[in-house]
């Protein structure tokens, strides 16, 4: 009994930092294709393609609308995360659940 408790903990934490991972690679493909887009990704919003970007940080779409004001019709935010004082998610104080700003769908 022991060691089956044991491989469903290790289990558990293996695949929360699986999932951390699929998040944090998803997160520094949106920030590289919103602050360092490839010439093809340019091409694609000259032609009028829209890059939907998701759970960014408030803080990074206040960035992204001063560096790259000149793109801001090929971009739309959803499921912003609201941040504190210091840039790290706001939480829900009963829930626990990361506070997202209303994008009104």
């Amino acid at each position: 009994m022991r060691n089956r408790i044991t491989v469903i903990a290790v289990s558990v934490f293996w695949l929360a930092s699986v999932g951390q991972t699929a998040y944090a690679d998803q997160k520094s493909w949106q920030m590289a294709t919103l602050f360092s887009p490839s010439s093809a990704q340019m091409e694609r919003e000259e032609k009028g393609r829209v890059m939907i970007y998701h759970g960014m940080k408030d803080v990074d779409v206040e960035r992204a609308m001063d560096e790259q004001f000149g793109r801001i019709e090929a971009m739309m935010f959803t499921g912003t995360v609201v941040t504190d004082s210091t840039g790290q998610p706001l939480r829900d104080p009963k829930t626990g659940v990361v506070v997202t700003e209303d994008d009104g769908c």
